[in-house]
């Protein structure tokens, strides 16, 4: 079955309604944009998506990476993606032009991988964390380190790898044990292992950056003890060339059970005399710095979970309205045609709850990368500290939401296709697995309640959770006197009036019990994630009922249409489930913190 990668209706509407994109080109970093350069970027990237990533997705998922001893192998296709990658110039599209960049707007930029995390996620992978740490390289390094190795990353020479987990150190990152041993000539020598990095080894790039979390010998205990490093895997001689091998050796590939052509690796760091490492940065200020990559692949798990998500909805519904299956239980003539099994209430159902989950995560991780965009470009300093504090603040939610709401879509897909669904002759299995890593992904949905409850809803005397109620409420307001949008907007009123309820109640308990109070904090991410997201479904309401008004009839009726229908279920079937959540979390029920370890 032929299946198109992202809806190019869904992803105008959501760049050029939902948010207004083209009003970039007014700033003057874009002023050399239009409209035009903006789709033609959009249309390249789903071309190099459907010849170059979409061609062995599957292949890739059947054939893993293997390791002989001394060489990573990746199959042969996958080394085409990076090229084509690399070369349309979207490892740099985000770049200023003085350093080889397209100057284009962040939003541009994560639209168009997101063609190629729905055409391939574990191809996509090795650019998309290239981006990230190349971006932490140009922010925080010297000048001197970024002349050794930033043009190789932005041209595809090199790709880079994020190094944080080690085997006995999961998301406990103060307790990290590589360490970094200063010398005579400025370099650091690093002593360790990491584990579960993602393309910490391929033969697809002449070398490879690890950017890597150590401490140095006497530096104080817990996280403000860590520093960060440049090790290449490969040292490079004065023209940025690969010279001799750095004493970084591959212990083995993990095998996954998704992402399986995305290379999962443990790495030595110094079994001989120690791995030569460039401090990035001040002594023991890593952490800060890596969270600028962390923060970004936290949106970039989002985002790609929620395509993934769209994947298996777009497929399961074209397969839907092409499977005759059974008749109508009104119908009792046994000879007459079947029905597709679109028609069946059930199948409905599922295809909707899919479509719900799915565009509401496509949305909110699209506007969190306007955020960011704003964050950097805005006009005023005010507009771009209001967009900094309300994505700081959001971030664990786009990346928890989706990763659970968006693989519970990729379930449904599944049974959608009924016995074909788990078979490997259809995609959405693979969609499933794949979507499965993004809830561990750059930390599990646990560690992303403790933040939000425990340090990003308090930060700055409420100030960014202040923000966003201010912004709901402007969005309430614009829906109120809507017939269509009354009962939405009131709904959201009051559930916003709850989460507040819920949230100073949550902080009494914290000032109480700190253990106890954070105790249910995954449920007050997932309440909380819930209303972030029917907020973001009235937003696309107001601008489908405005649409449907002057839109003639026929595909544009029934895309507003659909979207207005799909925002009335979210109100009605899912937002009606957080009073449940509401009621334990407000009377901090104690079941799950109360049970004992010897009662398993």
């Amino acid at each position: 079955m032929a299946h198109q990668l992202l809806s190019e209706r869904e992803i105008n509407f959501l760049l050029y309604e939902f948010l207004d994109t083209e009003a970039l080109i007014k700033r003057p970093r874009y002023s050399d944009h239009s409209r035009e350069i903006f789709d033609a970027t959009l249309n390249t990237a789903h071309t190099i998506a459907e010849k170059f990533f979409a061609n062995h997705n599957a292949k890739g998922d059947a054939n893993e990476p293997s390791f002989d001893g001394k060489t990573v192998s990746v199959i042969e296709e996958t080394k085409a993606s990076w090229n084509a990658f690399a070369e349309a110039g979207f490892l740099a599209a985000h770049c200023d032009a003085e350093e080889g960049g397209l100057q284009l707007p962040e939003v541009i930029l994560r639209t168009a991988l997101a063609y190629m995390a729905a055409a391939n996620i574990a191809s996509a992978s090795y650019p998309f964390l290239t981006i990230g740490a190349a971006n932490l390289v140009r922010t925080f390094a010297s000048d001197s380190l970024k002349e050794k190795f930033l043009a190789q990353m932005l041209d595809g020479r090199s790709a880079g790898t994020m190094a944080l987990t080690e085997p006995d150190q999961g998301s406990a990152l103060s307790d990290i044990r590589t360490s970094a041993t200063p010398t005579e000539d400025g370099t650091y020598r690093i002593h360790g292992q990491k584990m579960y990095i993602s393309g910490g080894d391929q033969n697809l790039t002449d070398n490879i950056v690890h950017l890597v979390l150590a401490k140095i010998k006497g530096a104080p205990a817990g996280v403000r003890g860590i520093s960060l490093f440049l090790v290449p895997k490969y040292l490079v001689d004065e023209s940025g060339r690969p010279a001799e091998r750095n004493d970084v050796k591959l212990a083995g590939l993990l095998h996954k059970m998704g992402y399986r052509n995305t290379t999962s690796t443990v790495l030595n760091f110094g079994e001989e005399e120690g791995a030569i490492g460039y401090l990035i940065g001040e002594p023991h200020c890593g952490l800060k710095y890596m969270f600028q990559m962390m923060n970004e692949a936290r949106i970039s798990v989002g985002a790609g979970a929620s395509v993934l998500g769209y994947q298996g909805y777009t497929y399961s519904l074209d397969y839907a309205k092409g499977r005759p299956q059974g008749r109508l239980p009104s119908n009792r003539d046994p000879e007459s045609k079947q029905v597709p099994i679109v028609q069946h209430a059930d199948v409905r159902r599922m295809l909707l709850i899919q479509k719900a989950y799915a565009e509401g995560g496509l949305c909110l991780s699209i506007f969190a990368t306007s955020l960011y965009e704003d964050e950097q470009t805005a006009a005023t300093k005010e507009q771009r500290h209001h967009a900094a504090t309300l994505l700081d603040l959001l971030t664990p939610v786009v990346k928890s939401w989706p990763s659970k709401y968006c693989l519970k879509a990729n379930e449904l897909a599944i049974q959608v296709l009924g016995g074909s669904g788990y078979i490997r002759e259809y995609p959405v299995e693979q969609m499933y697995r794949d979507n499965r890593l993004n809830a561990i992904h750059e930390g599990t949905e646990g560690i992303h309640a403790l933040d939000l409850l425990g340090r990003k809803v308090p930060a700055k005397n409420l100030a960014g959770y202040q923000l966003l109620q201010a912004e709901i409420r402007n969005t309430v307001m614009q829906a109120r006197d809507k017939p269509k949008l009354e009962s939405m907007a009131k709904a959201l009123e009051k559930a916003l009036e709850k989460l507040d309820e819920t949230s100073f109640a949550l902080f009494n308990q914290l000032q109480e019990d700190v253990d106890r109070g954070l105790g249910n904090a995954t449920l007050y991410l997932d309440l909380f994630g819930c209303i972030v997201v029917a907020w973001m479904w009235l937003k696309q309401a107001i601008i489908a009922e405005k649409a449907l008004e002057t839109v003639p009839d026929g595909d544009a009726q029934d895309y507003y249409q659909g979207k207005l229908h799909t925002a009335k279920y979210y109100f009605e079937w899912e937002l009606p489930k957080t009073d449940t959540a509401i009621a334990l979390l407000k009377s901090g029920n104690p079941i799950p913190f109360d049970m004992q370890e010897n009662w398993f």
